[in-house]
């Protein structure tokens, strides 16, 4: 289950209230006031967390609270501080605040934290109050309330490569073969209903993550299909690989699907449509002569990666293209 949305409420601990309380001791018998001051109550933090790359943790729970301070005791002894609240999300996790509509922070870095609400001070005891001429105060602060948020989580994937394509193009099944990921694979259009993050191992260490973007159709930027949801996945990816099936099974053009969804990326976000692209011409075993791919050379006069996805022919060497190209944006 892929959850890219959430909404909850998060509240730091309130603080402790203060003590009144008076000494009692043998031989003291009208001690002082030494009430202690209540404990601070607890903040809220989030923490970017590489482990996570969902927002399922939040699709059951809502309320989401930090501990509260514990209250001063005699003898002044202040209460113990409420427990912080750690809330771990993916990388790429945007906070916003519902109540003002404002962007509070980004989470787009691999152990980030950031502090979303303080808990409340803890009340002063009577031993505070105490003065030169009023030297039995009988009262003490309650403890100040903590923060309460309404937040909205948003998960914008953070891959080095957002395949993309008309649906049935091969996506899947070329994420298949170069990651572990398993998506679902079929011969009809939109098999791919959420994005599948793959991560593609290399040799020596070497290693990215590949996400297979759900098909896109003209509209898709007014959202017909699956629209927004998903382009906004493909905005923080490094470079853009655009597959295209030489021999789709609706008798298409290929040359004509590849400007349809240029067409969609640059009406979507011109910033997305500047991203570096590598264009693959997926399913050669089915034009073992090399026609097809000649032909779409010479029509989009751009280098092209010529792959079988169900073969695995090529694929290695387009692998090692794309290391080289994420490698480069990465330094710019």
């Amino acid at each position: 289950m892929f959850v890219d949305e959430a909404k909850i409420w998060v509240k730091a601990g309130d603080g402790g209230k203060g003590c009144v309380s008076f000494r009692r001791e043998k031989y003291v018998p009208k001690g002082g006031p030494d009430g202690g001051d209540g404990g601070k109550g607890g903040d809220v933090y989030f923490v970017t967390d590489v482990n996570l790359d969902t927002l399922l943790d939040f699709a059951g729970k809502h309320h989401w609270q930090a501990g509260n301070g514990l209250p001063g005791q005699g003898s002044n002894k202040t209460g113990a501080n409420g427990k912080d609240l750690i809330i771990r999300v993916p990388p790429g996790t945007l906070l916003y605040d519902t109540d003002l509509d404002l962007l509070l922070k980004d989470l787009d870095e691999i152990g980030m934290k950031v502090c979303v609400c303080l808990g409340g001070r803890g009340g002063k005891g009577n031993k505070q109050f105490a003065t030169s001429t009023y030297q039995t105060p009988r009262y003490a602060e309650p403890g100040k309330p903590g923060q309460e948020r309404n937040l909205r989580l948003e998960l914008k994937l953070i891959a080095d490569v957002g395949l993309v394509g008309m649906p049935n193009a091969g996506k899947s099944t070329l994420i298949s073969r170069c990651s572990a990921a398993r998506p679902k694979i079929a011969s009809y259009p939109f098999t791919t209903l959420e994005p599948v993050l793959g991560i593609v191992k290399l040799s020596d260490d070497r290693r990215l993550v590949m996400a297979d973007l759900p098909g896109l159709i003209e509209g898709a930027h007014k959202g017909a299909g699956l629209g927004f949801e998903f382009l906004r996945h493909i905005e923080r990816t490094r470079i853009i690989v655009h597959i295209l099936d030489i021999m789709p099974t609706d008798g298409s053009d290929p040359v004509k699907n590849y400007r349809r969804i240029r067409k969609e990326l640059e009406q979507y976000s011109p910033a997305l449509a500047e991203k570096p692209e590598v264009i693959v011409a997926n399913k050669i075993d089915l034009d073992p002569e090399g026609k097809m791919v000649k032909k779409l050379r010479k029509q989009l006069r751009h280098r092209i990666y010529p792959i079988s996805a169900v073969t695995g022919e090529g694929v290695k060497d387009l692998c090692e293209t794309l290391w080289k190209k994420v490698k480069q944006t990465t330094h710019h």
